[in-house]
C-alpha cells in the first residue's frame, strides 16, 4: 500500500512502493535443450507475443529462424522476471537548499500570525536593482502563501512525526546511502518527437482502423498503429513494447494512448467515460522557456481539452497547478467553469526529504516545497449525483500529501490510493499529460511512457 499514515491532515505516501507494487514481472522465455524459443517485443507473464513495433531489431540472438528441420513444438522454460524501480531516485536525503534553523520542520511552528508574516516577508532585503521589491504576482503569491502556511507546517509536522515514529523516514543521524543517479543519455529517446513525426503518417480510415490496439492479442501492427490507437494491456500481467529500439514497461490492466493534443480523436474513440480525471498540463512559465524541457500550452490551449466530452456524471477533476497564482486563477475562475467543473477543494503535495525536512525551505522566495491541486466536480444531473456519491466520503477542502519526491523531473506521486475514499470502487480513470502508467487507469499525452522506460528499472533474480 502506498499510503504509509493516514491522519487528519492528510497522508504521508511512499511512491515508491507504489510503483513496485503495480505488478512489473514479466515472462522471461528461454530454449530448453533440445528445442527452440525466442523473444518478442511484447512480452507477459502468459503469453510472448510479437509485435512489430517502429522497427524493432532484436539481434539474432533473440530471435532464431524458423526452419523445416526446426521443433514444431518446442519445449520451453519460462522464467518470471520482476522490475522495480531504480531506489537512487528517491534517495533524496538532504534539502536542494538548506534551510535556517528557525525554519527547519523539526523546530515546530513558529507562533506568527498571517498579517505580521507577509508584512515581514515584505521588509526581507533583496539583491535587485529595482525600487520596487516585488512585482504583483510575487504580492499575490506571498498573500497566499501566507494563507496556507500554518496548515501546511502543521500538517507536514504531524505526518512527519509519524513517519519517524514507524521508521519509515529517517533521522538526520542515520546513515544513508548516498548513490548517484546516473541516467544513461539514451533514456531520453524522443517520445514528443515521435508524435511530432506520426503526423506525416498517411491519414487512417477511421471505418477501417482498429480503435484499440490488445496487446495480448497475436497481431502485427503497423508504424502508426501505436499512435492512432489506444494500446491496452488487459491481461494480469506486464509487458514490454519497443518503440525506436528503446523498451518500455506496461503493467497490467492498463491503456494509454501516445499523441499530442492535436491527436486526441483516438482517445475519444475509445468510447469510455471517467469517473476520475487527472490533469497536469505543462503550463507555460519563463524556467520552462529557458529550459526547452517540454512544450508549454498556452491557456487557450488547455481550454480546448474535451474533457466534458470525456468525463462521466459527477466525474471528479484534479488538476496539477504550479505556484503562480496566474494559474491557480486560471483553473478555478476560467477552466473549471468553462468544462462545467465546480471546485470544492485545494489539496497540496510537500516534498519531503527520507529525514522529514522539506525539501526547500517552507517560506523560500523563489521556489517553495508544495504544490498546489485543484479538486472539483463535473455538474450534472442531480440524481447521478446522489447514487455516485452514496459510501463515499465528502471531498475535504484542504488536504496534504506528503512525499519523497523523485528527482526525476516532473514524476507525480500516484493519486489513487489517496482518492480511494472519495470515489467508488472500479471506477475508470484517466491522467492527462501524463508521464507513466498505472494499473486500472488510461493514460495519454505526448511523453505517456517516459518514466516506464526499462532503464529506469531493474530486473530481479528471475524466480
Amino acid at each position: 500500500m502506498s499510503v504509509v499514515h493516514r491522519l487528519t491532515a492528510g497522508w504521508l505516501v511512499d511512491h515508491l512502493s507504489f510503483i513496485n507494487q503495480c505488478g512489473y514481472e514479466i515472462c522471461d522465455s528461454f530454449a530448453h535443450p533440445g528445442g527452440v524459443s525466442r523473444s518478442a517485443s511484447v512480452t507477459s507473464t502468459e503469453d510472448c507475443h510479437s509485435i512489430s513495433t517502429f522497427a524493432a531489431t532484436p539481434s539474432s540472438s533473440d530471435c532464431p529462424p524458423y526452419g523445416p528441420g526446426d521443433a514444431v513444438e518446442a519445449e520451453v522454460k519460462r522464467a518470471k522476471v520482476r522490475y522495480v524501480f531504480r531506489e537512487e531516485f528517491f534517495a533524496i536525503s538532504k534539502p536542494h537548499i538548506a534551510a535556517a534553523p528557525e525554519e527547519q520542520l523539526c523546530q515546530g511552528c513558529p507562533e506568527v500570525n498571517d498579517t505580521d508574516f507577509f508584512c515581514c516577508l515584505l521588509l526581507i532585503p533583496q539583491k535587485r536593482k529595482r525600487k520596487c521589491v516585488f512585482n504583483q504576482g510575487e504580492l499575490d503569491a506571498l498573500e497566499y502563501h501566507s494563507k496556507v502556511r500554518k496548515l501546511i507546517w502543521e500538517g507536514t509536522l504531524h505526518l512527519v512525526q509519524e513517519g519517524l515514529k514507524s521508521g519509515f523516514l529517517h533521522h538526520p543521524t542515520a546513515k544513508l546511502s548516498c548513490r548517484k543517479n546516473n541516467v544513461p543519455q539514451h533514456i531520453v529517446c524522443g517520445l514528443a518527437e515521435l508524435c511530432e513525426m506520426a503526423k506525416q503518417f498517411p491519414a487512417v480510415n477511421e471505418s477501417d482502423h482498429q480503435a484499440v490496439c490488445v496487446l495480448e492479442e497475436e497481431t502485427s501492427s503497423a508504424k502508426q498503429d501505436l499512435l492512432s490507437c489506444v494500446v491496452e494491456n488487459s491481461s494480469n500481467c506486464a509487458k514490454i513494447v519497443v518503440l525506436m529500439g528503446q523498451k518500455y514497461l506496461v503493467p497490467p490492466k492498463s491503456s494509454f494512448l501516445l499523441s499530442d493534443i492535436s491527436c486526441l480523436q483516438p482517445l475519444l474513440n475509445y468510447k469510455k467515460k471517467y469517473d476520475v480525471i487527472v490533469i497536469d498540463p505543462p503550463w507555460e512559465n519563463k524556467s520552462v522557456k529557458r529550459s526547452n524541457r517540454y512544450s508549454h500550452l498556452s491557456s487557450w490551449q488547455i481550454k480546448q481539452i474535451p474533457v466534458p466530452a470525456l468525463a462521466a456524471p459527477n466525474c471528479l477533476v484534479v488538476t496539477w497547478v504550479t505556484n503562480r497564482q496566474k494559474h491557480l486563477r486560471f483553473v478555478r475562475d476560467e477552466l473549471y467553469p468553462h468544462w462545467l467543473v465546480k471546485t470544492l477543494a485545494e489539496w497540496h503535495w510537500v516534498k519531503i526529504t527520507t529525514a522529514g525536512e522539506f525539501v526547500l525551505p517552507l517560506d523560500s522566495l523563489h521556489k517553495k516545497p508544495y504544490e498546489v491541486l485543484v479538486l472539483g466536480r463535473v455538474q450534472g444531473d442531480v440524481k447521478e449525483a446522489l447514487r455516485k456519491s452514496e459510501g463515499v466520503l465528502r471531498i475535504p477542502e484542504h488536504q496534504l500529501i506528503v512525499s519523497i519526491p523523485c528527482s526525476l523531473h516532473s514524476h507525480k506521486p500516484p493519486l489513487a490510493a489517496v482518492l480511494a475514499e472519495f470515489i467508488k470502487p472500479d471506477v475508470e480513470c484517466l491522467e492527462l499529460f501524463a508521464r507513466n502508467l498505472q494499473p486500472g487507469w488510461t493514460s495519454w499525452g505526448n511523453e505517456v511512457l517516459k518514466f516506464q522506460h526499462i532503464d529506469y528499472f531493474t530486473p530481479l533474480q528471475n524466480e
